[in-house]
């Protein structure tokens, strides 16, 4: 195997779905004490979620608490539950380009902005027959902000 031009440095997100935003909300936030950042909402993703973290920067980890605009349509953000998770990468452009030449399906929509700003692309859970390798669930990578980078550098 060649030499892996990249690397994780963390978790960045948990996204969760769920069917009713006052539910997910009141375990995660009211009961569990997570800090609520923002929001997002996005007909064409059919996501209307809240931005909670928890930990401290720069390795806080976001928590998206996710419903669907409409339950009806795909993607069904609420299922299943555990939607996806996202790890920090150093160069997303880099992991991209090798994980794809070693066989790895990526999700449609390569990379582009994601709710917190940041550059992300998706690993499908599945393989297929041109790429054979899946996460086994969606998998977002997220691209790190230098100051992140640097800090893990240091450590």
């Amino acid at each position: 195997m060649s030499k892996r031009p990249f690397r994780i440095l963390g978790v960045q997100q948990i996204a969760i779905g769920g069917n009713s935003k006052e539910t997910l909300n009141h375990f995660w936030i009211e009961l569990l004490g997570l800090t609520l950042q923002g929001s997002y909402k996005s007909e064409k993703e059919n996501v209307d979620e809240e931005i909670a973290v928890t930990g401290k920067a720069p390795f806080e980890v976001e928590i998206d608490l996710m419903v669907p605009v409409d339950p009806e349509k795909k993607p069904r953000v609420n299922e299943p539950p555990l939607n996806h998770f996202g790890f920090w990468v150093d160069d997303l452009a880099a992991a991209v380009e090798y994980l794809t030449s070693q066989g790895v399906r990526m999700a449609p929509g390569g990379i582009r902005k994601g709710a917190a700003g940041h550059d992300v692309c998706f690993i499908h859970p599945k393989g297929n027959e041109e790429f054979p390798i899946g996460a086994g669930i969606l998998l977002e990578l997220v691209q790190a902000p230098p100051e992140l980078i640097a800090i893990y550098n240091k450590i």
